[in-house]
């Protein structure tokens, strides 16, 4: 099966500007003064037995001020790197050169969902290309992760398309491995949580999915940075546009809906090392909110129809039906009080 791995990098502006208001929000954008993490994940690759797998590194800025300037400094990463796979930058100027083509042909209503800015669009832009390419995989991975596991690819692509207890596998759920080694969120827990317990929730979903046997069992969570997704998925279902960040485990939701299958392998693990986070964390928390009150209305909002699925907020149980329910009002309304 021809397999892409792409890997989306972020930018923002030089730190002594940092973040301002209008820019997209990203969890931690590389400050164009500042060489960030990208290298280190390209780098890691070299420790992959399989390499047989093209790569494709969409290029994200917080703002279009700065497009052409983390171009080229992507592009001076990439040729110092020297990857052992052939790789390809997706930048606003091949976007550009796409969408002509479809205006040329008078299918503008085809370019709504190819954006380069916020979250879902950029995974998207990762899925789209991967397809131009005639990908029979995509694998999902960020540039703030860590190849350690030289086996990884031959577990994203073991049971990716084939069938499982008599459903079809049309995308596979690897999850993160912190700094100790562990796959929990590393974060301090702060007295604003209490009602919104996100991470403890995330915990009890990721002791029922990940540490239990067997290898592979459905999921209703996934990471967007390490996913492994099926052509038959990614031709059919996009990520959600409307979605501010989330777009992963949103992903899984529509997929359950249209009727394909998520699962998670217990042996497919990425190591995550996140640089620091540049904006407050009342946006984070406005995003979920919303993102919340996005989903839950989507599953409320279903009807009968032929080949779709009607799904419930108890189906992604723990995490993320836990926030997809009535009490997601008074958790909101307490969480801002405090």
């Amino acid at each position: 099966m021809k397999t892409v791995m792409v890997i989306p990098t972020y930018w923002g502006r030089n730190s002594k500007e940092g973040w301002q208001v209008g820019d997209d929000i990203y969890d931690h954008p590389t400050p164009l003064n500042e060489n960030g993490t990208l290298a280190r994940t390209l780098k890691s690759i070299e420790i992959l037995k399989n390499k047989d797998f093209d790569l494709i590194i969409p290029i994200v800025t917080t703002t279009p001020e700065i497009k052409k300037q983390a171009y080229h400094k992507v592009k001076k990463i990439v040729a110092k790197v020297n990857s052992p796979v052939k790789t390809y930058l997706f930048a606003d100027r091949q976007l550009g050169e796409i969408k002509k083509l479809y205006n040329d042909n008078n299918m503008i209503s085809e370019t709504k969902l190819l954006k380069l800015s916020g979250y879902s669009n950029v995974r998207n832009m990762c899925l789209y290309p991967a397809y131009i390419l005639g990908a029979e995989v995509v694998i999902l991975i960020d540039d703030d992760e860590i190849f350690e596991d030289p086996d990884f690819m031959s577990k994203a692509g073991e049971f990716i398309g084939g069938r499982f207890y008599g459903q079809s596998i049309d995308g596979v759920a690897g999850y993160y491995l912190n700094s100790q080694d562990e796959y929990y969120d590393d974060v301090e827990m702060e007295p604003w949580m209490t009602f919104w317990d996100r991470f403890g929730s995330k915990a009890k979903a990721f002791d029922k999915v990940i540490s239990k046997k067997p290898r592979l069992k459905s999921t209703p969570f996934a990471f967007g940075g390490c996913m492994v997704i099926h052509r038959s998925l990614m031709k059919v279902v996009p990520f959600d546009p409307n979605l501010p960040r989330g777009e992963d485990i949103d992903y899984v939701i529509n997929s359950r809906m249209f009727n394909f299958n998520f699962f998670l392998d217990n042996q497919l693990n990425i190591k995550h090392k996140p640089p620091s986070k540049h904006h407050p964390i009342w946006q984070r928390l406005r995003q979920d909110i919303f993102r919340f009150y996005y989903e839950r209305e989507k599953i409320r909002g279903q009807y009968e129809q032929p080949n779709m699925l009607k799904v419930e907020p108890e189906d992604f149980d723990p995490y993320p039906g836990e926030f997809l329910r009535s009490s997601l009002d008074d958790e909101v309304f307490k969480t801002n009080i405090i």
